[in-house]
């Protein structure tokens, strides 16, 4: 029987925000070690479920290490990837001889010391086990695909859809590969590919042109004979990591040459419609404007540059002030405010209350609104989602919630934890019927379609300010590879 050894460290990081992340905040959102692990994750949408059922389905001696992630957020702290490391680390090493490693990484994350700290993890796992062990790691599409990673992994898949739908079926892969790998049936090697090339975050859902067309080119790919595996990664460039771009993967059975023929007839298709991965967004007023004309509603308003998914504060009022600035009624909001939830628990439900909320992280993301209203719910914030959804995650806790209802019909939710909009029972559980609106709110670009699909007469990407804005730049690169396109307009590949 093999032994076949499972971890994961999933975090995405923004390098643009000045709040770091913390120890705390990831075992607050998700931590397991040993045994707890198949019991948080076994019976899941992600990436690590995948993985335990497809090594049960195999009939592997499981040994699990470590699993966590944290809501996407600011460079991880040194002492915090130190611990997780380390502690992933001595997991591996007291579990005795293993004949494989499955590892759930992100591929854009961030530690004070480690811009790479995916391909350091990798590293040090490879150092531990030696090179003849196999090692089958999974990412994200937004990776940030580094050579780090790639030298240190026989076999490297990412996510295919975005929305992320896909992760379960990516974690089955990776053990499926990892089967193949053990049984002799497969000699996995890799190549990558890394056009100067960024892809603006509203270009990247993959159900529309133009990011429809590299994963149709992907599929085209995993259909040549001797192809393993083939992945995209769009990248992530609110990380300034000096991997900051797309990349593109294909794994060969013992056919280096092919390997990267893949990963280049991707990447040059890719590159030669590059200008289509540059959006034109209409603005704040622009977009507000039109909603107020729509006559099938809801619309749904996607808050780029408030993007939780991307690692912002989760609190921007720009496109609140902007719908009290021109009249129009019955919005809902999902603001992150701890202060102003304090407030009304205090106050009490039914009570009326004036306050201040939102924009209290920084100055990037508009000023506090003042409201004023009836507070109708205060919620333990505990909410579970049975679908399949961007991120995976069933159980999801956003802190102590309350729900305020205004004047003007709009309806005010303020939450103390970060929560993405990966789930409509996250306005759901609080009796909130987003159908009934005129306005959403959403606080993300492409994750949140999924979840809003069934309630939405129309998404409208709205070209907000904020640490993660569709412009790349408008960010303040030092590490970034150069040239790169759009950003040096006369890159060339």
């Amino acid at each position: 029987m093999y032994r076949v050894a499972i971890a994961g460290f999933l975090h995405e990081s923004n390098t643009f925000l000045f709040v770091p992340t913390t120890f705390d905040l990831f075992e607050s959102t998700s931590y397991s070690v040993g045994p707890a692990i198949v019991e948080r994750w076994l019976n899941g949408r992600h990436e690590l479920s995948g993985m335990l059922a497809g090594a049960k389905a195999h009939g592997w001696e499981l040994l699990p290490l470590l699993a966590t992630f944290a809501v996407p957020s600011g460079t991880i702290e040194a002492e915090a990837f130190e611990r997780i490391a380390s502690e992933m680390l001595a997991q591996l090493k007291a579990s005795g001889p293993i004949d494989g490693l499955l590892l759930a990484l992100h591929g854009a994350t961030v530690s004070e010391d480690f811009p790479d700290a995916d391909g350091e993890i990798l590293r040090r796992m490879r150092q531990h086990v030696g090179p003849d062990i196999p090692i089958v790691c999974s990412l994200d599409l937004h990776a940030n695909v580094s050579r780090q990673m790639v030298q240190h992994a026989n076999a490297i898949t990412a996510y295919r859809s975005n929305p992320h739908l896909d992760q379960y079926q990516r974690g089955l892969e990776a053990a499926d590969l990892m089967g193949r790998i053990l049984r002799g049936e497969a000699k996995p090697v890799m190549a990558i590919e890394t056009p100067p090339l960024v892809i603006e975050i509203a270009q990247q859902h993959t159900a529309n042109e133009p990011a429809k067309q590299l994963y149709d080119d992907l599929e085209a790919v995993l259909a040549w004979p001797g192809i393993l595996s083939a992945s995209v990664a769009m990248g992530f460039y609110y990380a300034d990591v000096e991997e900051m771009g797309a990349s593109f993967l294909a794994v060969a059975d013992g056919d280096a040459a092919l390997a990267s023929r893949a990963a280049k007839w991707m990447a040059e298709r890719a590159w030669n419609r590059r200008n289509e991965f540059v959006a034109s967004l209409p603005s704040v007023s622009e977009a507000v404007r039109m909603a107020a004309q729509r006559e099938r509603t809801p619309v749904v308003l996607l808050d780029v540059g408030d993007n939780v998914g991307g690692g912002s504060p989760g609190d921007s009022t720009i496109l609140l002030e902007e719908i009290y600035r021109q009249n129009v009624s019955n919005a809902l909001v999902v603001l992150c405010d701890p202060k102003a939830v304090a407030a009304c628990v205090a106050k009490g439900v039914r009570e009326p209350i004036e306050l201040q909320v939102g924009a209290k992280t920084d100055t990037l993301h508009g000023s506090p609104v003042s409201i004023q209203g009836r507070i109708r719910t205060i919620s333990d914030g505990l909410f579970i989602e049975t679908q399949v959804r961007h991120g995976g995650w069933t159980h999801n806790d956003q802190g102590i919630t309350v729900v305020i209802e205004t004047p003007e019909e709009h309806t005010i939710v303020l939450t103390t934890r970060r929560m993405a909009p990966m789930s409509l029972e996250q306005v759901l559980s609080l009796g909130i019927h987003p159908e009934r609106k005129r306005v959403l709110i959403v606080k993300g670009v492409v994750a949140p379609r999924a979840a809003y699909e069934p309630v939405a007469a129309e998404f409208l990407v709205v070209d907000t300010p904020g640490v993660t804005s569709n412009n790349p730049r408008h960010f303040d690169y030092r590490r970034r590879r150069k040239p790169l396109f759009p950003l040096e307009a006369d890159a060339r590949y």
